[in-house]
């Protein structure tokens, strides 16, 4: 039995470098691959952040349209709903929502079906 024979310095310079060549343009892939998964979902949530932010600006719209057609302040509109003024303005400028008990006290409010006021909303 001969003595085990190890490779040289070379030889293992030779191996590691065709690992490389034969390895990094797959690993270059993969790392593409992840970085255009997470642009494309970034740019859907975009997309459905404006869309949302549309059809709330469409709600509050159609919620100070009814305030001022029954010539109510926001502070009266307040006080019957059993919330802040400043969650009257929230509604009306889009930057939040009523919850679907409060919608409902602001169609009865507003003396119009709470259907109604929903499908006024464009979008």
């Amino acid at each position: 039995m001969g003595a085990a024979m190890y490779p040289s310095a070379y030889e293992l310079f030779i191996i590691f470098m065709m690992l490389i060549v034969n390895v990094l343009p797959w690993l270059l892939f993969v790392v593409a691959a992840v970085l255009a998964i997470r642009w494309f979902v970034r740019q859907e949530r975009a997309r459905k952040d404006a869309q949302t932010v549309a059809v709330r600006r469409s709600l509050g719209e159609a919620l100070r349209a009814e305030r001022e057609r029954c010539r109510m302040t926001q502070e009266f509109v307040a006080q019957h709903v059993g919330v802040s003024r400043q969650a009257v303005s929230k509604w009306e400028q889009g930057t939040s929502e009523p919850s679907t008990t409060n919608l409902i006290k602001l169609a009865k409010l507003y003396d119009v079906d709470p259907a109604d006021l929903l499908r006024s909303v464009s979008g």
